[in-house]
């Protein structure tokens, strides 16, 4: 008799999920907070390359508060992602699997594009770099990364963008087997086409090797706000400010400015020397 009530709640738990509707047109705007708990952070030498050519790093985001809007219809993602220092648009080509970035800094308008294969062998190369110097150093390169996660539900709502949420805790086992616990909040009415999550390293290009919570995408519905742990004792808080899904997108929305000169990744390089590593989330990056 218990394996038969078993059964039938696994049933009713599977339909629920496949019950939630995935939306192809959307316009969200996402407030993302980074705080520093510790006093002060070093500010680490720029790393080496193979060939000891130093390593041009370019760095998005820091401590703050940082508002985007994102914007998706169909495969189209467009995240504008504004601070005090700088505007940066994000246009994600799903189908394509192409990343556009264009940035607005100091009067300069620049924009670079790459496809997921350009993205992996920079991640690559960024690997066996902090590798090399976390070698150096002593360290054990990696040792903390993400190897699983798992999500735990709990009875408890509350409202967000005039959302009823629901909570769950996203519980992740680490490389050096210790264990960490987000809180997450999640809408269980719908999820969006092409994009897991909003705001947090999102609207960067795809360059921060942890852009989201590891576990989100099984989430049961959309996440409108979690807590992320990052490295020197900073912690990221990511909360959706307002949701529109009735509002029509236009096409236009995901052109390119034609007063950006947008070059291939790879162009960056070149022009750069060998050494160009894009880094998440100020000095100690999104890690």
């Amino acid at each position: 008799m218990k394996k038969t009530i078993t059964l039938v709640f696994l049933s009713a738990s599977f339909a629920s999920y496949a019950q939630i509707k995935v939306l192809d047109h959307a316009v969200i705007t996402t407030k993302t907070t980074t705080v520093s708990t510790e006093a002060a952070e070093d500010i680490p030498a720029p790393p080496v390359g193979a060939n000891g050519e130093e390593v041009r790093v370019v760095r998005f985001g820091g401590d703050g508060e940082t508002k985007s809007v994102t914007t998706v219809k169909g495969d189209m993602v467009k995240t504008f992602t504004e601070n005090e220092m700088s505007r940066t648009t994000v246009l994600r080509d799903n189908s394509k699997k192409i990343t556009t970035t264009l940035m607005e800094m100091m009067g300069n308008k620049t924009g670079f594009y790459a496809t997921d294969e350009d993205q992996e062998q920079m991640n690559k190369r960024m690997d066996s770099m902090m590798q090399s110097r976390n070698q150096a150093n002593g360290a054990n390169f990696n040792n903390n990364a993400a190897v699983s996660s798992e999500i735990a539900y709990v009875d408890e709502t509350k409202k967000i963008a005039g959302l009823v949420c629901k909570k769950a805790f996203v519980i992740t086992t680490r490389k050096n087997g210790s264990k960490d616990s987000s809180t997450v909040w999640y809408c269980p009415d719908f999820k969006l086409q092409g994009i897991v999550s909003t705001g947090g390293m999102s609207g960067f290009g795809g360059f921060g090797r942890s852009t989201s919570i590891n576990g989100l995408k099984d989430l049961a519905g959309f996440p409108m706000q979690y807590e992320m742990k990052m490295n020197r004792g900073r912690v990221m808080t990511v909360e959706v400010t307002k949701i529109n899904t009735d509002k029509e997108v236009a096409d236009k929305e995901f052109e390119i400015p034609k007063d950006f000169v947008v070059k291939p990744i790879k162009d960056m390089q070149n022009e750069n020397g060998p050494g160009i590593q894009i880094r998440m989330g100020g000095p100690g990056g999104a890690n």
